[in-house]
């Protein structure tokens, strides 16, 4: 009996205990949807920087939260008490990490691209340079073409002037 009492009295503390979570009102500053997703982006894509180059960005003296504060023109409290007033609001803030998340793909979709078609110059570079250097190599006689010249041999040269 006292057992049952035990966790009754428990489970009713417990119960009122809940009831009085207050919620997050509706800040008058309140950062709108669109702005949070570019400004979330953009934290995402500097924390991320900040992981891989720490002492990069340390040594430069950029702060990404004062950079993005000041982009966006918003504070850092403004900002909190938007972040607070989102995530109480579970379907809006899935919306926007949703949103947030897709940005970020393509964003890495582009930089994929961009990548792959520098590696591709690269490598058509290095081919013609191969294969410049390999032409040269094969002129005939003691004036050939060095590797390293631009210049045709002297006794090419004079043959074009005739």
């Amino acid at each position: 009996m006292k057992k049952k009492l035990s966790v009754l009295f428990i489970s009713l503390l417990l119960i009122s205990a809940c009831q009085d979570i207050e919620r997050t009102e509706r800040p008058d500053n309140l950062i709108g949807e669109d702005k949070m997703v570019d400004v979330l982006t953009e934290l995402s894509i500097l924390q991320s920087a900040r992981n891989l180059n720490r002492n990069i960005i340390e040594e430069a003296g950029i702060q990404p939260e004062n950079y993005i504060y000041k982009k966006y023109n918003i504070d850092s409290l403004q900002f909190q008490e938007s972040n607070d007033y989102y995530s109480e609001n579970f379907t809006i803030y899935e919306g926007i990490f949703q949103r947030v998340k897709e940005r970020l793909e393509k964003i890495k979709t582009i930089r994929d691209s961009i990548r792959e078609e520098e590696v591709r110059i690269e490598d058509s570079i290095a081919r013609m340079d191969s294969i410049h250097r390999d032409s040269i190599k094969e002129l005939p006689g003691e004036d050939a073409i060095s590797p390293d010249s631009l210049a045709p041999p002297v006794k090419y040269r004079r043959n074009r002037e005739n």
